[in-house]
């Protein structure tokens, strides 16, 4: 029998070769995934530490250098300067230029005279659909953080749109979306943007249905459905049989080998 200290130096001695015959999986996953890693580490860990250090959240730090160095009335300088800031500084988690360019040629396209925005966060895609609108066109936007809209209140008319023109609502989607008809005078949305969160788009979308804001012919973008992924949203869009669907295929900003998507649907009515 061996006795117990003899079994301790065993367990002791074959613990470096487990972990020698681990490594190789942990340099490929490591390698395979290093995007995702990336991500995780700016987005969770330092933006954890930065926040403790400068006592300001991410969203506010950008409006700080956005208001050095933008111009103000300018909002394709403002979105610009956005970007420039997630590029060299911290990444914002925003839409950005790939993604904006798509939602700018749709709201162009598209010509809508009320644009629902669920989930305004710093304002960015705000700014991409405000400076699309056609003349005498609105735009309400609702962030569920009341921190998160004062910055992006004050990122909405930095760039020059007023209250007429641009409306924050702060509030969750599911407390703002029944009362948009009655306390807010939406009586339809022609273009709705889902931006917030992608595991609450399904059932915002049948909130909307449910209310009867939703168009015959409204367009519905959806952010986000591929990272981090909106499935049965997806599901229901294609099988409800009240939507045409369209994927845009894209990257997540300064992230471009993560892929993601748009989702572009197209509401057909009731039925």
């Amino acid at each position: 029998h061996r006795s117990p200290g003899r079994q301790r130096v065993g367990v002791g001695t074959m613990s470096p070769a487990i972990a020698l015959a681990f490594l190789p999986l942990v340099v490929t996953l490591l390698v395979r995934y290093r995007h995702y890693f990336r991500l995780l580490v700016g987005t969770v860990l330092l933006r954890s530490l930065r926040d403790c250090l400068s006592g300001l959240r991410i969203e506010e730090r950008a409006f700080s250098y956005v208001l050095t160095h933008a111009l103000p009335g300018d909002p394709g300088h403002i979105l610009t300067t956005l970007d420039h800031w997630s590029s060299h500084y911290e990444y914002l988690s925003h839409m950005g230029p790939v993604k904006g360019q798509i939602l700018m040629r749709l709201v162009e396209e598209k010509a809508p005279a009320c644009v629902l925005e669920l989930g305004t966060y710093c304002g960015y895609s705000t700014l991409l659909i405000a400076q699309a609108l056609p003349p005498g066109g609105r735009l309400l936007t609702v962030e569920r953080d009341p921190r998160t809209a004062t910055v992006a209140e004050k990122l909405i008319r930095l760039a020059g749109f007023d209250e007429h023109m641009v409306e924050l609502i702060v509030g969750s989607s599911e407390e703002v979306i029944p009362c948009l008809r009655t306390q807010y005078q939406l009586s339809r949305a022609d273009l709705v943007l889902l931006i917030h969160r992608p595991r609450c788009y399904l059932r915002d979308l049948q909130l909307l249905e449910a209310h009867a804001l939703l168009p015959a012919g409204a367009t519905v973008l959806a952010d986000h459905v591929l990272f981090p992924g909106a499935p049965r949203f997806l599901q229901y869009a294609k099988s409800c049989g009240r939507y045409r669907c369209r994927l845009h295929h894209t990257g997540l900003p300064d992230f471009p080998a993560i892929k993601d998507g748009i989702a572009q649907l197209t509401y057909a009515g009731p039925g």
